[in-house]
């Protein structure tokens, strides 16, 4: 088999032409395979209608297979011949002759250090998208981040608004001093246990 890899032919055909041989071959192969099957069964139908015929199916499967070899061998040789004809006649397409996708290079010729530019270019968008990326990603997470601390800002807001009118009903009129002098009336209380737990623990040692 060829080991061109006829790459042009490829991205013109939408199949290697390779491929195409092998799938060829292949299915020969199957059909040959396939025959001697065939041909082994009616020579052994055959044989069971002579009396006292002394040839086994042992014997039978062996010469089968033996002349099985001898065809494959000869296929074999007829397939690379054809092969060759195949690849270089029929399936390749001719270094004079461009595809339609590449016209442009009749008009636009380009040089390899030009190519070599080109290919850096584009690595370097390439490079420059993946940061932009990363940054709006970044820059969602941010604001997702945001969105629940205002949520949360909210909670707090509506909880005070709701305290002050509490604080109303009840003849508070200043719910943020209420609430400051409340706070210090908690330090205070807090000093006095604190204290208190030390005037205790001083008299049970005492």
């Amino acid at each position: 088999m060829s080991v061109d890899p006829m790459t042009y032919e490829a991205q013109f055909f939408g199949f290697t032409p390779e491929t195409c041989m092998l799938r060829i071959y292949i299915a020969f192969q199957d059909y040959l395979f396939e025959v001697m099957q065939a041909v082994e069964q009616v020579i052994m139908k055959k044989m069971e209608g002579i009396p006292d015929c002394d040839i086994s199916p042992v014997q039978i499967r062996k010469c089968t297979e033996k002349f099985l070899c001898f065809m494959k061998g000869h296929f074999d040789k007829l397939f690379g011949k054809m092969e060759q004809l195949l690849l270089q006649l029929i399936l390749r397409i001719p270094p004079n002759i461009l595809l339609p996708e590449d016209k442009c290079q009749e008009t636009h010729p380009y040089s390899e250090e030009e190519f070599q530019l080109l290919q850096k270019e584009i690595e370097e968008l390439q490079e420059k998208y993946k940061t932009e990326l990363c940054t709006k990603q970044a820059l969602l997470a941010e604001l997702e981040e945001q969105k629940i601390v205002q949520a949360k800002l909210k909670q707090t807001l509506t909880l005070f608004d709701e305290l002050e009118n509490v604080g109303r009903h009840h003849g508070t009129s200043d719910f943020k001093k209420s609430l400051v002098s409340l706070v210090q009336n908690c330090r205070k209380l807090q000093n006095i246990r604190d204290n208190v737990e030390k005037e205790s623990k001083r008299l049970k040692i005492s």
